[in-house]
């Protein structure tokens, strides 16, 4: 949000565990991305203390969007997201770690 407001672009922000997407919005975002589809999902405590293996979703859209569908928690952020997300046209999105790649994806740098 920070390095939106710093380029002067406005930016809608969908609070993910308040509103999770659903399953077709996964697949729409994990279509889209910018990067490796597996990016989506954070390797962190919660995902090790769930016994998963991160090579089973190493390329992977469908097993990566079953996972995050079950397990909003573990959808890595910040996702940043253009196009229509209440449509059904395609996204273009991007994982915004490093930081660099939120000005990558925003088109600017400070």
């Amino acid at each position: 949000m920070a390095v939106a407001e710093e380029l002067g672009i406005g930016v809608d922000v969908v609070l993910y565990m308040k509103e999770p997407p659903d399953q077709v919005l996964l697949s729409r975002i994990a279509e889209g991305i910018d990067g490796p589809v597996e990016d989506l999902v954070r390797k962190d405590s919660q995902f090790r203390k769930l016994d998963l293996d991160p090579d089973d979703y190493v390329g992977d859209a469908d097993a990566v969007v079953e996972l995050l569908a079950r397990r909003k928690a573990l959808l890595q952020r910040p996702v940043l997201v253009r196009g229509d997300i209440g449509g059904g046209g395609p996204l273009t999105s991007c994982v915004g770690r490093p930081k660099d790649k939120l000005y990558d994806f925003l088109g600017g740098r400070p």
